[in-house]
């Protein structure tokens, strides 16, 4: 079968070949129509954008406009930026238009690509976003190919950290933004706690373009966007949990010190359900009710806290804090602090201060964050190797698009040593050798430790090179546009998303950037110019002569895209070049995923000191250990969607009633319809349907009502009267509070109340909306328990927190109705409606851990301590002890759980 399917793709071509070869008509028009626009003034060109949108208008697609539309661009680029979009291009070009991957090599152009679909797309007036991989992409290429849109007649913005606002509204406003994956997902969050469709930046998305569409959507998918804020100080009760877990003996846990995990046993469970009912923190009397859910995840973690981590190996105290120490390499890790409330575990472990952890305020992952688009599309130059992933999750195809010119690329088979030494003194040589003899060389790394290990080998070998650092994009745009001249060393670890080729011989932009910066316009810097432009061609003919730019891998990555990324540098547009991977028994891949014990005979076997061998089963082992990471790491990210799209079906419900209530000039209707339900909930509640009234809990009911809605009703006289039912009691207990809530809307302005109804909404659907983040957050770093039980954790995530999310609409309908009713409209002059506001930008962190480093990458805004949401009232002197469920002494109308009770 496997000798047919092959005989069949020589003599039909495969798939993608045919798919791109039916493409080629459309390309013929395309080139039909060049003489045609070639002819036309600039202003006649430029012209042509209000025609397309004019034809739009008239109903034209945008699939009729695709010949003549990528004509006006390739001219217009032409004439702009100098450059004219190859066939290649074009077909790139369509596939993006079309919503699919284009996998394109390095150096064939993509930036130039994007502009043909994302002019075309934008014609509709509805907005495009081109998704970069760094803010420093992003500037470049909106001002860049912003040259082409402006000469074209359509505006351009760009989204980077910091802007204000007012400047942040008009780039989304533009037909065109450029933005980084995490710009444009915090402010899809921020927007969504916003109180106005006015404050909001964003625009209902249209089309966007992913550039290194594999490094956003594959491996940053791994983490998702959260956008967190202080929360109210819970020292008193991880004090009073590290008191209790402290009282813990060894039979009342289970520690796997491989695994580093902990958890209780049996009888530590009924031991911690006595420890925390004496200490008043536990709702009833199993510790796995689901209101017992912050409980638990905090004696889980004050249980990690006492019993797994310890002082001076995983943390010291220093100046009263807790820093903790990187578990390989041993260094103090200022600034960072553990999740989820660990950090404050230990904190209260070591009686030191404790700071208020962060609570979640929004989150979402990249996956459902860009499954939002109606139309998405990417390019890369590595995607085959994800394609499955792409199309299960995004339902994007991938498309391999031809090169202009064919390779020319050698790539070597990998070397393979017995220990890192003996890889590292063969580098070295290989580094020197090639470097002497003229021909550059790229070396990739895996991480920035073995790039500084390299460095350290080749300084005292005395050879020059550059070391990339990822953290300043701008300056590592320079060092990479010059890794192709004569004899150039250069280090990189991560070679996605550079933006910038690597052109044998130098780049001449780059450098008249740097080497002319200070020089003003005229004939004296035409001069400079040219001469750069003579020493750059000369240059590339020598590295051209020395084989081209040698790429070589320092060890394989657990990706084989990240591999192919890296090989890629090389052959640019039909260069020569050579790629070869360099690996030992000691690399991380090999150590953790290969089969040592077919690698060790073989490396044994006949062997010398310092000597390689390259053999097929060696690549057969390594393939196969990267496939299994490429599985793992697949698993966790579809993991990750799975419980995400839980709380995404949650999160659209309600955010989209917060659109709703905020694009409302009245929401009384909704209003109403709470009320009417929460009374009819609190009657069923006391007054059970099929219950005789004899039976009915009358004083519940009194209390309960007066607390919800303000009013002492008579519910004792009604009793007395015949035929008495639930229905005559919820009916006259909605005309009561219905009747109050119109005389005091009667003593506001017209319009006044309203805008209060609305407001109290919004700020009710907020709070609880963060309440149960927090509760899902807790419940789903325990849920996996479940499995012990032979329960599918994602089945009971997904029961438990549709349950939580009912019982949080039930509460927001409370919130609302008790709000309104309670409140005292006192001088109407003085009456003001409080204009709730989203919280300040000074008082949220964002954040999205990069899945490579296991830094934030984003750009956290450093919170601010606040005044608590709502003041206490003092107790009255005397209260004595209080029952949890009984109203609270200070007069707040809440449960005293729910008041001064509160263990939170």
């Amino acid at each position: 079968m496997f000798g047919l399917n092959a005989f069949a793709k020589r003599i039909f071509g495969s798939s993608n070949d045919r798919y791109v070869a039916s493409l080629g008509g459309t390309v013929r028009r395309i080139n039909e129509l060049e003489p045609e626009i070639e002819a036309l003034s600039n202003d006649q060109l430029t012209a042509k954008t209000a025609e397309f949108r004019s034809r739009l208008d008239q109903g034209e697609k945008l699939d009729d406009l695709l010949p003549e539309a990528f004509a006006v661009v390739r001219e217009g680029s032409k004439r702009v930026l100098g450059m004219r979009h190859f066939d290649v291009q074009m077909v790139g070009g369509i596939v993006l238009h079309r919503g699919e991957i284009a996998e394109m090599r390095t150096g064939e152009g993509k930036t130039l690509v994007a502009t043909l679909a994302v002019y075309l797309n934008a014609l509709a007036g509805k907005g495009v976003h081109v998704v970069t991989v760094n803010d420093y992409l992003a500037r470049r290429d909106a001002e860049w190919m912003g040259q082409l849109y402006q000469f074209l007649g359509m505006s351009v913005g760009a989204i980077v950290p910091d802007l204000p606002e007012e400047q942040r509204r008009r780039a989304y406003a533009a037909d065109i933004t450029y933005g980084t994956n995490n710009e444009f997902g915090f402010d899809y969050l921020r927007d969504n706690m916003k109180y106005s469709r006015s404050s909001m930046v964003q625009r209902p998305f249209h089309f966007a373009v992913v550039d290194e569409v594999d490094s956003v959507l594959i491996d940053e998918a791994r983490t998702p966007l959260i956008i967190s804020g202080p929360t109210e100080d819970k020292s008193e009760l991880y004090v009073s949990v590290d008191k209790l877990v402290k009282q813990l003996g060894e039979d009342d846990y289970e520690l796997d010190e491989k695994q580093r995990s902990i958890g209780l046993t049996e009888d530590g469970t009924e031991r911690v359900e006595r420890l925390l009912e004496e200490a008043g923190l536990l709702v009833g009397s199993n510790l796995y009710d689901i209101e017992n859910t912050q409980v638990v995840h905090h004696t889980n973690q004050a249980l990690r806290a006492v019993k797994m981590f310890k002082k001076d190996k995983d943390y010291i105290v220093k100046d009263g804090k807790i820093v903790i120490i990187d578990e390989f390499t041993g260094r103090m890790m200022e600034g960072r602090r553990w999740s989820d409330g660990l950090h404050q575990a230990v904190e209260a472990k070591e009686s030191v201060d404790i700071k208020p952890e962060n609570q979640t305020l929004a989150s979402i992952t990249f996956q459902n964050f860009f499954r939002m688009y109606p139309k998405l599309a990417g390019m890369t130059g590595t995607a085959a190797t994800e394609a499955a992933e792409f199309y299960d999750i995004y339902k994007l195809n991938t498309v391999e698009i031809p090169t202009n010119l064919p390779i020319a690329r050698i790539d070597e088979d990998d070397q393979f040593f017995k220990n890192a030494d003996d890889k590292f003194k063969a580098i070295v040589g290989a580094i020197r050798d090639a470097s002497t003899a003229g021909q550059p060389v790229l070396v990739g790394t895996t991480s920035i430790e073995k790039s500084e290990m390299l460095s350290a080998f080749l300084k005292k070998e005395g050879v020059e090179h550059s070391v990339l650092n990822a953290r300043f994009h701008e300056q590592e745009a320079h060092i990479v546009a010059q890794a192709g001249r004569l004899g150039a060393v250069t280090i990189a670890t991560n070679m996605a998303g550079r933006g910038t080729d690597i052109q044998l011989g130098g780049n001449v932009d780059f450098r008249v950037a740097d080497e002319l910066a200070g020089m003003e316009d005229g004939p004296e810097k035409q001069q400079e110019i040219a001469r750069i432009e003579k020493e750059v061609e000369a240059e590339r003919q020598a590295v051209i002569d020395a084989g081209g730019l040698f790429v070589l891998g320092t060890e394989r990555h657990e990706s084989r895209r990240i591999d192919n990324q890296l090989r890629g540098r090389s052959g640019r547009q039909g260069d020569p070049g050579l790629s070869r991977f360099f690996l030992s028994l000691d690399d991380d891949l090999l150590r953790i995923f290969g089969q040592q014990n077919l690698l060790n005979k073989m490396m044994h076997s006949s062997l010398e000191e310092g000597e390689a061998i390259e053999h097929p089963w060696i690549s057969k082992a390594i393939e196969t250990a990267q496939k299994k990471v490429e599985a793992r790491n697949y698993d966790q990210r579809k993991h990750l969607l799975q419980f995400d799209d839980v709380m995404n079906d949650q999160r659209k419900v309600i955010y989209e009633q917060r659109e709703e209530v905020m694009d409302s000039a009245k929401v009384n209707d909704v209003v109403e319809e709470m009320r009417d339900e929460t009374i009819h909930e609190l009657v069923l509640t006391y007054a059970p349907a099929g219950a005789y009234p004899e039976q009915w809990d009358v004083e519940g009911l009194k209390e309960e009502a007066a607390r919800v809605t303000g009013h002492e009703f008579p519910v004792d006289d009604w009793l007395q009267e015949e035929a008495v039912d639930q229905e005559i009691f919820t009916s006259r207990m909605i005309e009561a509070v219905a009747a109050d809530i119109e005389a005091k809307a009667a003593k506001l302005e017209d319009g006044r109340w309203f805008e209060l109804e609305k407001n109290i909404l919004l700020q009710s659907i907020d709070f609880r909306w963060k309440e149960h983040l927090a509760t899902l957050d807790a419940l789903r770093s325990s849920i996996g328990l479940r499995a012990y039980a032979n329960q599918k954790p994602l089945n009971e995530y997904t029961k438990e927190a549709f349950a939580l999310f009912e019982a949080m609409l039930g509460t927001i309908r409370e919130d609302v109705t008790r709000t309104l009713a309670t409140l005292r409209v006192r001088d109407p002059e003085a009456e003001a409606v409080p204009e709730p506001s989203a919280p300040p930008p000074s008082d949220m962190t964002t954040t999205h851990i990069d899945p490579f480093t296991g830094e934030d990458d984003s750009h956290p805004r450093a919170p601010r301590p606040g005044p608590r949401q709502q003041s206490l009232p003092p107790l009255p002197e005397g209260a004595g002890p209080v029952s949890r469920n009984a109203p609270c002494p200070c007069g707040s109308g809440r449960k005293y759980k729910h008041c001064h009770g509160a263990v939170s």
